[in-house]
C-alpha cells in the first residue's frame, strides 16, 4: 500500500498525479465515472487519499464532485466551452504580457524548440503535449496571484476538446497553428508584447470557431 506521507510529498497528490495525466491523456471520456474503490485497487491506498486526490483534482478544473454521489471527469457543454474560450481569449494576453519581459534566453530557445518540433511531427498525442508546454511555458516569466492558477484550469477543463480540435482541422488546418506558433515566438523574441498578444487571441479564437461548427464533440454518450 502506498504511504500517507513520503518526502516526494502526500498520497494523494502522487495518486492525482496521476489520475491528472490519465484525464489530459484521454484515458478518462469527459463525463466518465471515476470510482474511488477502482483508484484505491489500482494504488493500493485507502479511500482517504484517493479522496484527497479527487478534491486536488476538482481543484484543477478536472474532476466534478457531487456530494454523496460520486466524481465524474469534467465536462463542457457548447456553451460552457464557448465562455472558457472567451475568458482565455481575453486573460492569456495579459498573462503573456507580464511574461513576456522576464522569459530568459534559454525559454526562448525552448519556445522555439518546440514550435519546431511541433511542425515537424503528425502524432496528435505528441503535438498536444508539445503545445501545452509550448504555452505554459511562455507564461513562465508572470508573477500573479491569481491569473496564473485561472488559466492552468481552463487549460485542463479544454483538454479534451483541444484533442478533438486538432483531429477535426487536420493537416492543412494545423499547417495554420504551426505559423502562429513560429509568429509568437518570433514577437516574443522582439520583446513586442503587443504583437505577441494579437497573435495569441487569434489563436484561441480559432479554435473557439472552429469547435463551435461542431456541437457533436459536446453531446455525453
Amino acid at each position: 500500500m502506498i504511504p500517507t506521507a513520503s518526502r516526494d510529498g502526500s498520497a494523494g497528490n502522487r495518486i492525482a498525479a496521476r489520475v491528472r495525466d490519465a484525464i489530459l491523456s484521454g484515458e478518462y471520456a469527459p463525463g466518465a465515472r471515476i470510482r474511488q474503490e477502482d483508484i484505491a485497487e489500482e494504488f493500493g491506498a485507502s479511500r482517504i487519499p484517493v479522496r484527497e486526490a479527487l478534491r486536488i483534482l476538482e481543484a484543477d478544473g478536472l474532476v466534478t464532485l457531487i456530494a454523496n454521489t460520486g466524481a465524474w471527469v469534467a465536462h463542457l457543454s457548447l456553451a460552457e466551452c464557448e465562455e472558457v474560450y472567451q475568458i482565455r481569449e481575453r486573460i492569456e494576453p495579459l498573462l503573456l504580457r507580464y511574461s513576456l519581459p522576464h522569459l530568459s534566453t534559454e525559454t526562448l530557445d525552448r519556445l522555439q524548440q518546440l514550435a519546431d518540433e511541433m511542425q515537424a511531427g503528425s502524432d496528435v498525442e505528441t503535438f498536444l503535449h508539445l503545445d501545452r508546454e509550448f504555452h505554459l511555458l511562455s507564461y513562465t516569466g508572470a508573477t500573479t496571484s491569481i491569473l496564473g492558477d485561472t488559466v492552468h484550469r481552463l487549460w485542463n477543463s479544454t483538454q479534451h476538446y483541444r484533442r478533438a480540435f486538432t483531429l477535426l482541422i487536420g493537416p492543412d488546418g494545423n499547417r495554420a497553428v504551426h505559423y502562429e506558433h513560429q509568429l509568437l515566438v518570433g514577437a516574443i523574441r522582439r520583446g513586442d508584447s503587443t504583437d505577441a498578444e494579437r497573435v495569441l487571441a487569434g489563436h484561441i479564437r480559432r479554435t473557439r470557431l472552429e469547435l463551435g461548427r461542431h456541437p457533436e464533440l459536446f453531446a455525453q454518450g
